[in-house]
């Protein structure tokens, strides 16, 4: 097969050639956007699942349907050695700027309240010319989204740049990747803000994606969170959702599957949308011809599976410790032991209790209170409920057992 018309696209929020199985939520993400802009109440949106399974495609195609409904848009990650107040900045100076509002001085009043929201986070008694400068060519309204307190700044900041959007029948939504990485102290505001904005009635949403420990994250700052923002879970796709994934970017370039290559496929990835693009990229490479076959599967596999212990698995391993990743193979070995024995059943997320990889180690729990502490601020594990964790990265217990 010709590596020039490879359809398939592996890569970090790169979006696939055929974006199977998110119908659904494209099109209740459209009814939110015709909703808020007509001054009716919604939700905003909190996208969870584990890595690999497209949260952040999905985000970019959710701002893409905003930004053709003409509203204004920003996006930012969030990281967990940064403050919300830069990158928010940033992202409502372009939201502003798409909006296309023609009074200008509307919109250099709220170009101002966004200067002087970011410049609150410069230390106190830093000089004007050593603070960070948002490009914004407007200047700052003092008085405005400058208290210092995250809280009362942020709510200041959306009332002013959702009057804006009011004005022209439209909205601005903010979207925010790993937003589980936002400190406490600016997830508290920012689920305050929205509840405000929200019973306001102004057109202002937040979308955010992260893992499956997101909303206890939301939850625990603010107890309403739990009706403030519609939680929508991404998984991996059904047969018939990865099936369609392979076949239509195929078919579009004259190719076909044997079914019982697809059936192959759907074992080897378990429907999770990077795996096929990874498996569909280098089966394309291998087939010598159209029909794919299961034995064309069967010897792109292992390159497959190399290209996911780099890319996928090995650089998030090398982010570990040796004490760390000695915790994560003893989560995994205790996952293949639950399942070898078949006393009980592994739960969906294959999640496993504390003390079970305490025993596995030999160690008291509270010794390993450290390593499970640091691998859950990297993301690399997530707790789903008290005293249970589960990997973050589909696969990953399968790639340590296999690999170390």
């Amino acid at each position: 097969m010709d590596p020039v018309t490879n359809p398939y696209a592996p890569g970090a929020g790169q979006r696939p050639p055929e974006l199977a199985g998110r119908d659904d939520q494209l099109d209740t993400f459209a009814v939110v956007l015709k909703r808020v802009a007509a001054g009716r109440p919604d939700r905003s949106l909190v996208l969870t699942g584990l890595r690999g399974v497209g949260k952040t495609v999905l985000l970019n195609q959710l701002r893409s349907a905003a930004v053709r409904a003409k509203w204004g848009t920003g996006k930012l990650e969030a990281r967990p050695d940064q403050r919300l107040r830069r990158p928010l900045a940033g992202a409502l100076h372009q939201a502003v700027r798409e909006l296309g509002h023609t009074r200008d001085e509307e919109v250099e009043h709220v170009l101002g309240v966004i200067k002087s929201f970011v410049q609150r986070d410069a230390a106190p008694g830093t000089k004007l010319r050593d603070q960070w400068n948002p490009g914004i060519d407007a200047p700052a309204v003092k008085g405005r989204a400058d208290s210092g307190d995250i809280e009362i700044d942020l709510v200041e900041l959306l009332t002013d740049v959702g009057g804006l959007a009011a004005d022209l029948g439209r909205g601005v939504a903010v979207f925010i990747d790993e937003m589980q990485d936002l400190g406490a102290d600016d997830v508290s505001a920012l689920c305050a803000a929205c509840h405000e904005i929200s019973q306001s009635g102004l057109p202002v949403i937040v979308v955010g994606a992260g893992l499956p420990h997101l909303p206890a994250v939301l939850s625990a700052s603010k107890s309403y969170s739990e009706r403030l923002f519609r939680y929508v879970l991404i998984d991996r796709l059904p047969r018939e959702m990865a099936e369609r994934a392979l076949t239509l970017p195929a078919s579009d370039e004259g190719a076909e599957y044997e079914p019982a290559a697809l059936e192959a496929l759907y074992a080897a990835t378990g429907g999770y949308p990077y795996f096929i693009q990874a498996y569909g990229k280098s089966v394309w490479d291998k087939a010598p011809r159209s029909p794919i076959t299961p034995d064309d599967v069967t010897v792109a596999a292992p390159e497959a599976e190399a290209e996911l212990a780099v890319g996928f698995f090995g650089s998030r391993y090398e982010r570990a410790t040796p004490g760390e990743r000695e915790y994560l193979r003893a989560m995994a070995d205790v996952a293949a032991d639950i399942a070898e024995k078949g006393e009980e059943p592994l739960d969906e997320i294959q999640s496993v209790a504390t003390s079970e990889v305490a025993t596995h180690l030999g160690k008291k729990p509270q010794s390993l209170s450290p390593a499970r502490d640091a691998l859950l601020k990297k993301g690399l594990i997530y707790s789903g409920e008290r005293g249970r964790i589960a990997f973050t990265v589909p696969h990953f217990g399968r790639y340590l057992r296999e690999q170390t």
